[in-house]
């Protein structure tokens, strides 16, 4: 089929022929056309990056011929590749700086076995990553030492790549890694992010020498006790060890697991809490959970002695949408921005998901002068200064069901990003109305 796509003009043809291709009868040609649709991966990549530069030139072009800042030229840019690719910003900005990098002839051979398809986008990301702190005489040593020979990178794994660029990286310059060694240390945090089956992942970026000293602690803990007869899990009672110790609690559940008071946002029905219902809720930070697993939260919190708090939410019955009244003044007041926080769970942005930092005004309050709720998102903060850049217009579309707001990027293209339901399935999924019957949420 891929001998096919070689006489085929135009791009939308090879799409529509790889759309509809008969599968290989043979084993062989299926492993052939695996491999080969393999190389076409690297090589749609390294087009994307190419066109991602072509990008980067001509908006920066055209923002300084709108006497734009230069501390402010390339704002937007990146999120504009993150939408066209259907990514989080944050990506976009990688794809972007790698696209930036191998324009700029930095790294010559890792760009040339890039563009043949011999090496995906995300090793070609890593060394440059990896080599970022070398003056530009010695990336480009590194970039002969590891890409002069695609072939033989392209047999390489991950792994040994990675340890022949930190060798090579801490032979040219040892102060240049030292110094790097010292920025990532500062950079030390504890981050939380969604797991599935109702569970998160915690994560701690540590120095080495901290991470290892840390989780040979949890290790010997675990090992005493489960000498003593525990029935749990290593696994297990590191991670009940490592909670215990963290927020102090040792008081625990008949499962060994520590109860542990702490602020919990969680949203559900009446009808979820009291009556049995099997509607979602929502945790904050996390995203929707099982009515059950919310019950079971309270649960324990009762059983603990622990104190719970009630917050009521109206929202309207044909949209789940959370219902507030206008406000006239420029900032958005405490009460209102929790009630954007709650209905946008995390930033509005399209693929985005990260935490909500900054309550914004859609259309702009220079514009409105007014500050209403349908008329504000919850945004993060590098999307909320990308939509400041030249180009950019956003503005809500009540003709939509839930709150919709429309963004059009400077190149016209247009993207809707719509409210999560607080409690409802979203527009378009199939619910479970009673059992065995299934329901198109319109």
């Amino acid at each position: 089929m891929f001998e096919q796509l070689r006489s085929v003009s135009s791009f939308g043809s090879a799409l529509a022929l790889l759309e509809h291709a008969d599968l290989p009868t043979s084993d062989e040609a299926i492993i052939d056309e695996i491999r080969a649709a393999e190389r076409a991966k690297c090589l749609l990549e390294a087009r994307q990056a190419r066109l991602a530069a072509a990008l980067d030139r001509s908006q920066r072009r055209a923002q300084a011929d709108r006497c734009v800042p230069a501390d402010q030229l390339g704002r937007g840019i990146a999120e504009q590749v993150a939408f066209a690719r259907r990514e989080s910003p944050h990506r976009g900005r990688q794809h972007l700086s790698l696209a930036r990098i191998l324009d700029a002839g930095e790294l010559p051979h890792t760009a040339a076995a890039f563009d043949g398809g011999h090496i995906t986008e995300f090793r070609a990301m890593t060394i440059a990553r990896e080599t970022a702190c070398l003056s530009l005489e010695d990336r480009l040593a590194v970039d002969r030492a590891i890409a002069g020979d695609p072939e033989a990178l392209e047999g390489y794994s991950d792994r040994v790549v990675l340890a022949e660029l930190h060798k090579l990286v801490c032979r040219l310059d040892p102060a240049s890694v030292a110094e790097r060694r010292r920025r990532a240390e500062s950079e030390r945090r504890v981050t939380l992010r969604p797991a599935p089956d109702t569970m998160a992942y915690l994560t701690v970026l540590l120095p080495v020498a901290q991470a290892v000293a840390a989780y040979a602690a949890l290790k010997a803990a675990a090992d005493s006790t489960i000498a003593t007869g525990d029935p749990r899990g290593r696994g297990q009672v590191m991670a009940d060890t490592l909670v215990a110790r963290t927020t102090g609690i040792r008081e625990h559940s008949p499962d060994g697991q520590p109860v542990v008071p702490v602020a919990l946002g969680v949203t559900l029905s009446a009808e979820a809490l009291l009556g049995g219902h099997h509607d979602t809720a929502h945790l904050d930070g996390v995203g929707p959970i099982p009515a059950g697993l919310a019950r079971d939260l309270v649960r324990r919190a009762l059983a603990a002695g622990q104190r719970i708090w009630l917050k009521r939410l109206f929202t309207r019955p044909f949209d789940g949408d959370l219902v507030a009244k206008d406000a006239h003044s420029r900032l958005f007041p405490e009460s209102m921005g929790g009630l954007l926080e709650d209905r946008d769970q995390f930033c509005r942005t399209p693929w985005c998901n990260a935490p909500i930092a900054h309550r914004d005004h859609v259309t702009g309050h220079a514009v409105t002068g007014t500050t209403e709720v349908d008329d504000g998102q919850g945004l993060c903060q590098q999307c909320n200064h990308a939509k400041q850049a030249p180009g950019w217009r956003a503005r809500p579309r009540p003709d939509e069901p839930g709150h919709t707001v429309e963004t059009t990027t400077p190149t016209g293209h247009r993207y809707l990003s719509t409210a999560p339901p607080v409690l409802r399935a979203r527009r378009g999924a199939y619910v479970e109305q009673w059992p065995g019957h299934w329901v198109l949420v319109a």
